[in-house]
C-alpha cells in the first residue's frame, strides 16, 4: 500500500494568475487567461471545458511540457519539471510515447529501467489490466489497450499526482467502465487525480469536484452538485388534480423563484432556484407526487460555457 503526502503539506496543485499566450500569423493567442487554481492532496478533479478552452494548455503547464507566459505553478511545493523528475507526478495523455515494435512487456520494462525505483513491473501491468496482452506488440493493441499501457507507464514512479488527459479515449464501453474502476482504487490509495474528459457522465459519476474552463478562464469550481444546481437551478416535477390545476399554474407563475414552467401531461415541470420554498408551495397548492432532482451536467456545461471569449 503507497503511503500518500503527509497532511498539513503544499497542495498538490497551486496556480497563481497563470497566462499562457501563444503568437500566430494574426498576432498573439492568450490561451489561458489568468487562472487561480488550488488543488489538494486527495482530490479527484475533473477539468472540463469546450475545444479550445485553455485546459490542455493548462494540464501541460502542470506537468512541465510548457511554462507559463506568467505567473506560477507548482506541484506539491515544486515546480512541475521538478516534481516530475522526482516521480511526484505522472500522466495519461492521448498520443505519444509508444514504441510500436515492441511488446506491452518490453515496453513496461524499458521504462522501468529509466527509474532508480519503480511500483514494480508486473504490479503496474495487472493494474492496468494488461496482463493477458502482456506479450503483444504495441502496434497489434487498438487505441484503448495503448491508453491502458500509457496508464500503465504512469504508474511506475508511483506518483502523488495523476493527471489523465482523455484517458478512455478508443476504449469501449466495457474497457471504460473496467478503466474507472481501477482509478477508484487508485484514489481509494490517496493518489491525487486530475482529468480532462469529453465524456461529461465520467466527471459526473467519478470527480468529487468539477472545474470547468471556457475562453481560457475558470467559469466554474465545485463539488458536481454544487454545479449543476448553481447552473441550472433544480427541477420540481409535481401533479395537480384537474380541478385546481389552473389556478396552481397561476399561482406559481407568480413566484419569483420560479423561471420556468412546462406542462407535461397529468404533471408540471418547473425549474427553480428555491427549490424548497417551491416544494412547500406546490405543496399548499394541493400538488402531489413531488419529485425534486438537479438538473444535468450536460445542462450546467452548456451553461456556464457558451459564450465564454477571450
Amino acid at each position: 500500500m503507497r503511503t500518500p503526502p503527509p497532511a498539513g503539506g503544499p497542495p498538490a496543485v497551486q496556480l497563481d494568475q497563470v497566462v499562457k499566450e501563444f503568437r500566430s500569423a494574426t498576432g498573439s493567442v492568450r490561451a489561458v487567461d489568468g487562472i487561480d487554481l488550488t488543488i489538494g492532496s486527495g482530490e479527484i478533479v475533473a477539468f472540463l471545458g469546450p475545444n479550445g478552452a485553455g485546459k490542455t494548455t493548462a494540464l501541460d503547464m502542470i506537468l512541465g511540457l510548457t511554462t507559463p507566459t506568467s505567473g506560477t505553478i507548482s506541484v506539491h511545493g515544486q515546480a512541475p519539471r521538478r516534481a516530475v523528475a522526482a516521480g511526484r507526478v505522472s500522466a495519461v495523455l492521448q498520443t505519444g510515447g509508444l514504441l510500436r515494435d515492441l511488446t506491452v512487456a518490453e515496453t513496461v520494462t524499458l521504462i522501468a529501467s529509466t527509474y532508480a525505483e519503480h511500483a514494480g513491473i508486473g504490479a503496474v501491468i495487472e493494474r492496468a489490466g494488461l496482463t493477458e496482452l502482456a506479450g503483444r506488440k504495441v502496434s497489434k493493441c487498438s487505441g484503448g489497450e495503448q491508453q491502458r499501457l500509457r496508464f500503465a507507464l504512469a504508474l511506475l514512479p508511483d506518483p502523488d499526482l495523476l493527471i489523465l488527459d482523455e484517458p478512455t479515449a478508443g476504449m469501449d464501453v466495457t474497457a471504460r467502465r473496467d478503466f474507472w474502476e481501477t482509478m477508484r482504487a487508485e484514489a481509494a490509495s490517496g493518489r491525487t487525480i486530475v482529468f480532462a474528459t469529453h465524456y461529461l457522465e465520467e466527471a459526473d459519476s467519478f470527480a468529487q469536484r468539477i472545474v470547468m474552463v471556457a475562453g481560457g478562464r475558470i467559469v466554474a469550481d465545485g463539488a458536481t452538485e454544487e454545479i449543476r444546481t448553481r447552473a441550472t437551478g433544480r427541477r420540481v416535477s409535481v401533479t395537480f388534480a384537474p380541478g385546481n390545476r389552473a389556478e396552481a399554474l397561476s399561482r406559481l407563475e407568480a413566484l419569483d423563484t420560479v423561471h420556468a414552467i412546462t406542462p407535461d401531461g397529468d404533471r408540471v415541470h418547473l425549474r427553480a432556484l428555491d427549490s424548497d420554498a417551491v416544494a412547500r408551495a406546490v405543496l399548499d397548492l394541493g400538488g402531489t407526487d413531488l419529485l425534486v432532482t438537479s438538473g444535468s451536467l450536460d445542462d450546467a456545461f452548456t451553461t456556464l460555457t457558451q459564450g465564454a471569449t477571450r
